[in-house]
C-alpha cells in the first residue's frame, strides 16, 4: 500500500473550521466478497502477531497446490477465522446473511485492534510471522479454470429461474424460525518465516443458522470456530433495525418486487457506490441474498433473472460445492482481484447448491485456480425454537 508521506503542520489545527467545510463522514457498507477478504487480512495478522508467544517451533511446511493436498492436515499453529468485519456497521444490525461475516466481526476486530499494526498476507515482513499455519486448516485446493461464457446463459437462467418459482419451501409462522445447514470453507492466507505467503483454507466443516422471519432473533453454531462457542453464539437484534437489501429479513424479502427489471433497479439504485463498482456491487447483493436464507420462490426467481442481466455475468459449465456435488454455474469475476464467485446448480433439478470462489489470476500472492471458498447447502427449514433441528438430523452439535 502506498502511504502519503507526513508533513509537519506549520499552524495549529481549527477543528472547527475543517468541520465546516469537509463534508459528513460517509457510512460504508462492504460486499460480502469484500468482507471476507479484508477478515483474511485481519486474521492472518492475529496469527503472526501471536506466534511470538507460541512456544511451538516447528519449521513451516511448503505449500502443496495440488488438488489431493486439500485433504493433508498442516502442522499445528494458531487458529484462524474466515470471513471478514465490516469497517463500520449502519444502524441496522446484518445478523446472518453475509456468511460467516456476521458471527465473527466483533472478535476478530477486537482482537485485530489488541494485536495491533498493519500488513497481512503477501505484505510487508514483520517480526511476529507464524512458523506453522493455522491450526485445522489445510492447503487450498487448485483447479483449473474454467473459462465462463454467455452463450448457453440465458437458457440455462430460464431453467434455474423456473425451478425456483416451482420450489416448495416452508412458510415460518409466528414464532418460529428459519433454519440453514451448511458445509463452509473459506481461505486462510499464511505468512511463513519466509516472508513468503501461502494459501490454506479451513477444513470443510458444518455452520448452522436459525433466525426468526422478522430477522430480530437468531442463533449461530459453528463450533470448528474459534469465536463460536460449542454451543453456538446469538444473532439476536433487540434494537430491530430498519431492514434492508443489506439487512434483511424474510419478511423484508417478501416485501420485494418480483419483476426481475424492477429487483436490478432497486439493487443498482440501494447499493450504489458500495463494493468494488455497481455491476459487481449488484452480483454480490444478489449472492448474499440467496446464500444463507430462505428466499420466497418467486423472488429468488426474479433474482436469477435479473442477475443474468448484470454485465460480466457467464456460465461456467462445471463447478464443485463444498460437499463435492457437481453442477453448471451462474458466475462473475470481480474485476479488482480477479476472484470469481460462482452460484452452483444441479444439472438435473436446477436447484441452489452452493458456492465456490476461484481465483482466475495471480493476485494478492494468491495463485490463479486457488479455491478461496466454498459452500454447500444441506438443509432449508421451518422450526420451532433456536438449535432445533428438522427430523432426522437429531438435536446433537454438529462435529467439526
Amino acid at each position: 500500500m502506498i502511504r502519503t508521506p507526513r508533513r509537519r503542520r506549520e499552524e495549529p489545527l481549527d477543528h472547527a473550521e475543517l468541520t465546516r467545510l469537509l463534508p459528513a463522514p460517509g457510512d460504508p457498507e462492504l460486499s460480502s466478497d469484500r468482507l471476507n477478504r479484508l477478515e483474511e487480512h485481519l486474521m492472518t495478522e492475529i496469527r503472526n502477531r501471536a506466534s511470538d508467544t507460541a512456544s511451538d517451533t516447528s519449521p513451516h511446511a511448503s505449500a502443496d497446490t495440488s488438488p489431493e493436498a486439500a485433504t493433508g492436515a498442516p502442522p499445528a499453529g494458531a487458529h484462524s477465522g474466515d470471513r471478514a468485519p465490516r469497517p463500520a456497521r449502519r444502524p441496522a444490525r446484518r445478523p446472518v446473511l453475509v456468511g460467516a461475516a456476521a458471527a465473527l466481526v466483533l472478535a476478530a476486530a477486537g482482537a485485530a485492534g489488541l494485536a495491533g499494526g498493519s500488513g497481512g498476507s503477501g505484505g510487508p515482513a514483520s517480526s511476529g510471522r507464524a512458523v506453522a499455519p493455522p491450526a485445522g486448516a489445510v492447503p487450498a485446493p487448485v483447479v483449473q479454470v474454467v473459462r465462463g461464457t454467455t452463450a448457453g446463459l440465458a437458457g440455462a437462467v430460464a431453467d434455474i429461474s423456473g425451478a425456483a418459482a416451482r420450489a416448495e419451501l416452508p412458510e415460518p409462522g409466528p414464532g418460529q424460525f428459519l433454519y440453514v445447514r451448511s458445509e463452509v470453507s473459506w481461505l486462510v492466507s499464511w505468512e511463513g518465516a519466509d516472508g513468503k505467503s501461502r494459501s490454506y483454507v479451513d477444513t470443510i466443516h458444518p455452520r448452522e443458522v436459525w433466525v426468526s422471519p422478522d430477522g430480530d432473533k437468531g442463533w449461530l453454531m459453528e463450533p470448528y470456530k474459534e469465536a463460536v462457542d460449542r454451543d453456538g453464539i446469538t444473532l439476536d437484534d433487540p434494537e430491530g433495525g430498519e431492514r434492508t437489501l443489506n439487512s434483511p429479513s424474510y419478511d423484508y424479502l417478501r416485501t420485494l418486487p418480483t419483476d426481475p427489471g424492477l429487483l436490478l433497479k432497486k439493487i443498482y439504485d440501494e447499493t450504489g457506490g458500495m463494493g468494488n463498482g455497481p455491476d459487481q456491487q449488484a452480483f454480490s447483493t444478489i449472492g448474499d441474498l440467496l446464500r444463507e436464507q430462505v428466499v420466497p420462490p418467486r423472488l429468488a426467481a426474479g433474482l436469477y433473472r435479473a442477475a443474468a442481466r448484470i454485465p460480466g455475468v457467464v456460465l461456467v459449465d462445471d463447478s464443485v460445492d463444498a460437499a463435492g456435488r457437481h453442477g453448471v454455474a451462474i458466475a462473475r469475476t470481480d474485476e479488482a482481484d480477479g476472484a470469481r464467485t460462482e452460484w452452483i446448480f444441479d444439472r438435473e433439478t436446477y436447484t441452489y447448491l452452493g458456492e465456490r470462489t476461484v481465483q482466475t489470476r495471480d493476485a494478492e500472492g494468491i495463485e490463479a485456480g486457488t479455491v478461496r471458498g466454498r459452500t454447500a447447502v444441506t438443509d432449508r427449514a421451518v422450526v420451532d425454537a433456536v438449535k432445533q433441528r428438522p427430523a432426522g438430523l437429531g438435536d446433537a452439535p454438529p462435529s467439526a
